[in-house]
């Protein structure tokens, strides 16, 4: 008996072996607990977080404007005009006020409901998290006619705060440099993806003023890039910014903002010509894209009221079938926010609202709302009835034709599409399917891909554009039933249609491939469009990916490189120097078996991106803008952001 104890010994777990980390060292260990993940996700998160602290001070009423400036090295600075962070002395920790606010876990005024009565932010961590994942970070308050300052690293701060003069003006600016050695995979911040956020703070809290800057990016006429955010109309202006692409059935956004049980609902919603049901649900300024008790409340109180309006007006008594919840919510653009004093989150990524009580107040708020809206334009009223029965009538046909989807994918190995090369592995965690564009690349990837997990389904030419398709005729589509019966994933009920069923996917990396052109381009959008609309859980549960082929190939005589950009073939030219050889490919087709495995399908040296939705207004009216009908801000959009505009003119 004694081997086993000696063994023990050496590996004595005793209480020096227990880990006491200090808060702010817990969030450098632990980073993605706090923000999510290290990538370009978590680096943006640290914005939201410091401008959560603006927004909260906004709706207590003592803030009116709000800056956020990328710096020329990629540091953040916010600026607000609200009451400043209190600097003067916490009794319980023996420090400025400032310095337990920005290196406490846990500390701020957000605790405190004499403070603030609502409060944005999802997991409450404040800008200490902040502050422990910069590697520099400074705090300047004005306040009480004076200013304060403290500067950190890593989450420690530098010396005691200090009194450094006199101000007329009132606020607290904040500037962090995030820490290198935290986000090893970029360091830059995205214009876009900030403008996205600050744009939707702006309509869900309006009245305030949002100003974002851009010093690395200066304009023709050499002022710095910017946008200024302001919306005196809140939620119905954001559902005209949402719906712009899209044709209204009805003149006015009809709208509802009050206190219902004590809970702040606000609710903006509209009816287009699209078969598209477009929900958005916020809480405390929360995207909280997987719904909860509000959603809930919305769609109870929406098909309760249309249900009974189109009853009394006698508009359904020819219908030869019942009207389910879905047919009132097609071709709808809805936004719903309330304002939680404790809410209680849910689900997978905890953005479901779980508060029993929101449920009632959202759907007594919308009854209140329609039932006005309807009595007052009976017009409006019969189209939304109208659209309603059309959306019944479609639903019944989508059924037969889902049906069919349905026993496809049900059935055996037999029943998989003639075009699908499959792979042998029988992990679907293991396993891979590239979705090609046309058969001849899709030879071409069946000869150089790995038949033990990956898996090649060609694609014939563009698929449907379901953006402007009616639902059985999505379904009815040939290259989508393929899809929907090579993935082996089974569509919900008639009551939720919406619902995936995961538990069959038979590969949990779907990856779309197509040539590096325009065209591939769009056959991509059209394809990410599908998977956005119908399987948008694929994409939350990070199950699709774009593979990235490279567009070129440079010799010089036994060397050979690929680029996968014009900056990149150009460095590698001026490395082989004079008599390169630059080959580019226009298509998958052009590049042999081998070629294609060694870039694009290998595992070991591929690029793949992954799919993700950061903002979900934002995405839902960029697929929009793409595949809708207004031709204008497509190009604007495409002007601005093709990487192939100049490129196969």
């Amino acid at each position: 008996m004694s081997e086993p104890k000696e063994e023990f010994n050496k590996h004595n777990y005793s209480a020096d072996s227990i880990q006491a980390l200090e808060g702010m060292e817990h969030v450098r260990m632990r980073p993605s607990m706090y923000i999510g993940d290290v990538g370009t996700r978590g680096l943006h998160h640290l914005v939201y977080e410091v401008v959560d602290n603006s927004i909260d001070e906004a709706l207590a009423g003592h803030c009116n404007n709000i800056t956020v400036i990328i710096n020329e090295d990629n540091s953040i600075t916010t600026e607000d005009d609200g009451r400043g962070i209190p600097v003067d002395l916490h009794k319980k920790e023996g420090v400025s006020a400032l310095e337990v606010v920005m290196t406490k876990i846990g500390a701020g005024g957000k605790f405190d409901k004499d403070s603030y009565k609502v409060s944005g932010g999802l997991h409450g961590v404040g800008v200490s998290c902040v502050n422990a994942l910069s590697d520099h970070l400074k705090a300047t308050v004005y306040r009480n006619g004076e200013i304060w300052e403290q500067e950190y690293e890593r989450g420690k701060a530098l010396y005691p705060v200090k009194k450094v003069g006199e101000t007329e003006k009132r606020g607290t600016i904040v500037t962090f440099k995030p820490d290198a050695t935290i986000f090893t995979q970029t360091l830059e911040y995205s214009y876009d993806t900030l403008a996205s956020r600050l744009r939707e703070l702006a309509y869900l809290n309006k009245g305030i003023t949002v100003h974002l800057v851009d010093r690395r990016t200066k304009k023709e006429n050499g002022e710095f890039e910017g946008e200024t955010f302001h919306s005196e109309e809140g939620l119905s202006e954001f559902i005209q910014y949402l719906d712009a692409t899209r044709e209204p059935l009805m003149k006015d956004v009809i709208s509802f903002e009050g206190e219902k049980n004590g809970v702040p609902v606000e609710v903006a919603m509209i009816y287009n010509t699209s078969y598209a049901e477009n929900l958005h649900s916020y809480v405390n300024n929360i995207n909280t894209h997987e719904g909860g008790t509000h959603l809930s409340g919305f769609r109870r109180g929406l098909t309760h009221t249309l249900k009974k309006y189109a009853d009394e007006s006698g508009l359904l008594k020819n219908l030869k079938f019942d009207i389910a919840g879905d047919d009132f919510r097609e071709g709808l653009t809805a936004i719903i926010s309330v304002k939680v004093q404790e809410p209680q989150f849910e689900g997978q990524t905890k953005t479901k609202l779980g508060n029993r009580e929101v449920s009632a107040s959202v759907s007594q708020a919308v009854s209140e709302m329609l039932t006005d809206y309807l009595e007052e334009h009976p017009d409006d009223a019969k189209t939304i009835v109208q659209k309603v029965i059309l959306a019944a009538q479609a639903r019944h046909a989508a059924q037969k034709a889902r049906d069919m989807v349905q026993r496809k994918t049900v059935m055996s190995i037999g029943g998989l599409p003639g075009k699908l090369s499959d792979c042998s592995e029988q992990d679907p965690a293991k396993c891979e399917v590239f979705l090609v564009e046309g058969d001849s690349a899709g030879g071409t990837a069946k000869q150089g891909r790995d038949r033990a997990f990956q898996a090649i389904l060609p694609l014939r030419g563009k698929i449907l554009n379901v953006e402007k398709a009616m639902t059985h005729k999505v379904f009815e589509n040939e290259e989508i039933k393929n899809i929907f019966t090579a993935l082996g994933v089974t569509i919900g009920t008639e009551d939720d249609s919406k619902a995936l069923n995961l538990s069959k996917l038979r590969y949990h990396k779907v990856v779309i491939m197509c040539d590096a052109d325009i065209d591939g381009s769009h056959i991509a959008t059209l394809i990410l469009t599908f998977f956005f609309r119908y399987m948008k859980e694929l994409i939350e549960n990070g199950h699709i990916y774009i593979a990235t082929p490279p567009l070129y190939l440079i010799k010089r005589g036994a060397k050979k490189q690929y680029a996968w950009s014009d900056k990149e073939r150009d460095q590698i030219i001026s490395e082989f120097g004079d008599g390169s050889k630059i080959q580019r490919y226009k298509g998958l087709g052009e590049m042999n078996a081998e070629q294609l495995w060694d870039t694009t399908m290998n595992p070991e040296f591929r690029t793949m991106r992954l799919v993700q939705i950061d903002n979900g207004t934002e995405a839902d009216r960029i697929f929009s803008m793409l595949m809708g009908d207004e031709v204008p801000p497509r190009r604007d959009f495409i002007e601005k952001n093709a990487i192939y505009a100049n490129i196969d003119a």
